[in-house]
């Protein structure tokens, strides 16, 4: 037997956790670092947390429930449209199908035969699957997607909120910055070993980018703390 293992059937979960978690823990402690920087109240920096760890989880939900939500309404309309053609246009659909197996490199009377046996096994699907693109692994799915998405992103932005609340403001900035790029390291590597893509690029990838989002963040609120 000869046995493979794939993780198509995690793209769904996977980008929106990835993606939340990723957001979560940078924009939190960016916010955490760049209000630090303009040298304000412990409460104030402590508020300046939970308000972006609400705020980002259920802004997270809602765009990955409305985008997720379009691509499902477009596969939703893109079926009723294959399945009316099945109905009212069955040879046409046939031909069709058997000529996207000609063009995969089957014979014509292979693709002949192809194409009416899965016909006759599940039509639509057939359809869906080599017409369409849209395979049941990968179908949009947007609970799913947003509930994912928020809370990976209070996962992710909880550790700069609970270092807000238990590090001195001297001590804040420094402290947020070293924890988050510690667990930018992981949360990259191990994203990318669930993905089966190399973990030092994906890990240093990750990092990299959130130590841009918080040096940018400490500038302007060194900056605009002056100011003010």
């Amino acid at each position: 037997m000869h046995g493979e293992r794939h993780r198509t059937d995690r793209i769904g979960w996977l980008r929106a956790a990835v993606l939340g978690a990723n957001d979560g823990l940078i924009s939190t402690s960016s916010l955490v670092v760049g209000v630090a920087a303009a040298k304000p109240s412990a409460e104030a920096i402590l508020l300046a947390a939970v308000a972006g760890l609400v705020a980002g989880a259920l802004s997270m939900a809602a765009g990955e429930y409305v985008s997720v939500s379009s691509q499902a309404d477009t596969e939703r309309a893109d079926l009723s449209r294959e399945r009316h053609e099945l109905v009212t246009a069955p040879d046409s659909e046939r031909a069709e199908l058997a000529g996207i197996y000609v063009s995969r490199g089957l014979s014509p009377d292979l693709a002949g035969q192809v194409a009416d046996q899965l016909m006759a096994h599940d039509a639509l699907g057939a359809h869906a699957r080599d017409e369409l693109g849209i395979h049941e692994i990968t179908r949009a799915r947007p609970i799913q997607a947003a509930v994912a998405s928020a809370a990976s992103f209070a996962a992710g932005a909880a550790p700069p909120v609970v270092l807000a609340g238990l590090l001195p403001p001297v001590a804040l900035a420094p402290g947020v910055a070293a924890v988050t790029l510690a667990l930018l390291l992981v949360l990259g590597g191990v994203a990318a070993r669930v993905g089966g893509a190399p973990i030092m690029r994906g890990a240093l990838r990750v990092a990299f980018w959130g130590a841009v989002a918080m040096a940018c963040s400490a500038a302007v609120g060194r900056v605009f703390g002056a100011v003010v």
